[in-house]
């Protein structure tokens, strides 16, 4: 897999990332996963992909007093940003498919997408269900299809477009576990009797230009796109996206996912 279906970024991206995607995409997502997990006081809670720790966040909150978050990543410019922003909780570096941590060792494992970036996802799942201690729960959410997502939809086309089939990938790699069957599926293939949910969400950028800069600057393609191609996504970027412009200039549309989940016996 190159770096752009990893999801790898680089650590101004991972700034950016967290500053505009979080909130416009992210944001509403931790409560749900958290609620999916049973997350409760006292716990000790893994999460896995765990980019700039918004979830994670999220799950310190819930297991005060005595509990303990840990969150994992393989991109040390994400963790930089998760440590600056919440100090107190685990930050390590590490692989979903090879988790350093003892079997049993969690009462909750979750992750928020990025299952859809794993070289091998059904390893990965295998790695989140043994280091989950029996009684526990693995909530893992994942975006779903394209087509359902209209904005991205409508951003990849233009991507296509404008500079081919490699850069417009790189948009389209978050929604390629979109079936949920197929995703049901991987979690089988690991051993993990789970189930799978959809749930509506919706994706809220300030305007276009702030979308397009989200989109380019802190995610794979700010090594991707050059300034003079930046420049002219900014300039084709309105007329081809503008059903998706509200009365005061916001951009919104429909961003729904999916929550497998799971009670290890």
């Amino acid at each position: 897999m190159e770096a752009a279906q990893q999801g790898q970024v680089t650590r101004s991206a991972a700034d950016v990332y967290e500053e505009f995607f979080v909130p416009a995409l992210f944001a509403s997502w931790p409560v749900p996963v958290a609620q999916a997990a049973a997350i409760a006081p006292g716990q000790d809670v893994l999460d896995v992909a765990c980019g700039t720790g918004v979830l994670a966040r999220e799950a310190a909150l819930r297991v005060r007093p005595g509990g303990t978050v840990t969150g994992i990543d393989r991109n040390d410019g994400m963790l930089a940003v998760a440590r600056r922003k919440a100090p107190e909780i685990e930050w390590r570096q590490g692989q979903a498919e090879a988790l350093p941590f003892a079997a049993a060792r969690f009462d909750a494992v979750v992750s928020q997408f990025g299952l859809m970036f794993f070289e091998d996802r059904v390893l990965a799942l295998a790695e989140m269900w043994r280091v989950l201690k029996p009684g526990g729960r693995l909530a893992v959410a994942v975006w779903d299809a394209l087509e359902r997502t209209p904005g991205y939809a409508a951003m990849t086309a233009l991507l296509q477009r404008l500079f081919g089939e490699r850069i417009a990938d790189a948009l389209r790699a978050p929604y390629t576990l979109g079936d949920p069957e197929a995703l049901a599926a991987l979690a089988a293939q690991a051993g993990i009797p789970a189930e799978v949910t959809t749930r509506g969400g919706t994706a809220r950028f300030p305007s276009i230009e702030a979308w397009v800069h989200t989109d380019v600057k802190g995610w794979t393609l700010a090594d991707m796109i050059d300034d003079a191609q930046y420049r002219l996504l900014q300039q084709a970027a309105p007329r081809a996206l503008q059903r998706f412009v509200q009365p005061d200039g916001t951009v919104v549309f429909e961003a729904p996912a999916h929550i497998l989940c799971a009670t290890k016996a």
